[in-house]
Parts: C-alpha cells; structure tokens; sequence
C-alpha cells in the first residue's frame, strides 16, 4: 500500500495552463480597462478583483491537486509560477494601460527581479514575495508610477511584499558594502521587463564584485 500511495504522488502534477492563463487574464484586464475608461478608481477596483479570483481560482487548483496527491515541492513550484504569471501581467498592464508613455525612453526602462526565498522558484501559501525593480539609471516619475501602483496592488491582494528599487550602479556599489545585498543579487531570477537590464546587473556584478 505504501509503494502504491508513492505511485499516485509521483503521478499527480499540474500542468501551467490548468493553474493561470496569463494570455487570458490580459485579455480580460484589457478589457475591463475600455469598460472603466475615465474612471480611475473604478479601473483600479476591477483590476483588483480580477487579479484576486486569478489568484483564488489557480490557488483553489492546485489544493486539489495537493490533496490528491500531488508532492509538496511540485506544490510549491505551482504557487510561485502562479505569482509569476501575476506579477507580469500586473506589470503589462501598467506599461499598457495605466501609465502609457507615448516617447518611452531608455530611462523608463525597468526589470522586475525574484530575490529571497521567491527567488528559488517555490512558494508556500504565505510566503513573502520579495521583489526588486531593477533600473538603467535614476528613478523616473514614470517608473515611480508603476512600482508605487504595483506594490500597493500586490498589498491589497493580501500578500506580504518586499521590495527595492536601484539602479544597476546602487546594486553594485550597495553590494560591495553589505553581504546581504551582495547573496541577495547572487541568486537573484529573472522575472519580467527589460531583460537586457537584467543582463547587465549579473555581468557587472561577476566583472566587478565576483
């Protein structure tokens, strides 16, 4: 019976388009942004709620799938990719919809990086969410736009956020002065936006710290 129960555990999995549809979820924040226009605090309410029946629909999956047997890491790995999947398109909604910048500039970039426990591709129910908004240069009032309606979105979907926001020089020099932040970028992930920032805070950390 033990052999057998391993069995079934090792069978159970998930896989990514039966815990969130991220294509979808854009479609339908999209839309619900056209049915809000001009009203902001209407907008802002809906995105909520969509993003909190994603959140609840694809955590609700894959309880089921725990429960019938699916192994705690599998688990985990399912969590975080659906706060992945959240995350960016939480992310491309504020580039598209809520803050569009007709003359995007090189400045306006910005890379969202998993670090901390997040950073290792598992998430337990209630798990922080660590987060750092990687940027080419100096914060912009664009950028301070979307990390600020980000944050205070992740918030009031009841998750407990960490964050910071550098440029790739604060995240090298602050590096050199404190082992935390040094561990914190040596095993940061990718996560959304502009990978090429990404590329440079991992080459000039190697080249110049490692």
């Amino acid at each position: 019976m033990s052999t057998a129960k391993k069995s079934v555990s090792a069978a159970v999995t998930l896989s990514p388009d039966k815990i969130v549809d991220g294509d979808a979820l854009r479609v339908a924040l999209t839309a619900s942004f056209r049915e809000h226009a001009g009203n902001d605090m209407e907008q802002r309410a809906a995105v909520l709620e969509l993003l909190k029946t994603t959140m609840a629909d694809g955590r609700a999956v894959i309880r089921e799938a725990l429960e019938a047997g699916m192994k705690g890491i599998k688990t985990a790995q399912c969590l975080c990719y659906l706060q992945d999947v959240i995350i960016q398109a939480l992310y491309d909604y504020c580039r598209v919809h809520a803050f569009p910048s007709a003359h995007h500039t090189e400045a306006e970039n910005i890379c969202i990086v998993a670090v901390g426990g997040y950073r290792r591709g598992t998430l337990a129910p209630q798990s922080d969410i660590d987060l750092l908004f990687v940027l080419p240069h100096k914060q912009t009032p664009w950028g301070e736009s979307v990390v600020e309606y980000m944050l205070y979105m992740l918030w009031d979907l009841g998750l407990k956020v960490g964050h910071a926001t550098r440029s790739v020089s604060e995240c090298i020099r602050l590096s050199r002065e404190d082992i935390t932040i040094r561990t914190t970028i040596l095993e940061a992930r990718y996560l959304w936006g502009h990978e090429p920032l990404f590329d440079d805070l991992m080459d000039a950390f190697w080249n110049q710290l490692v």
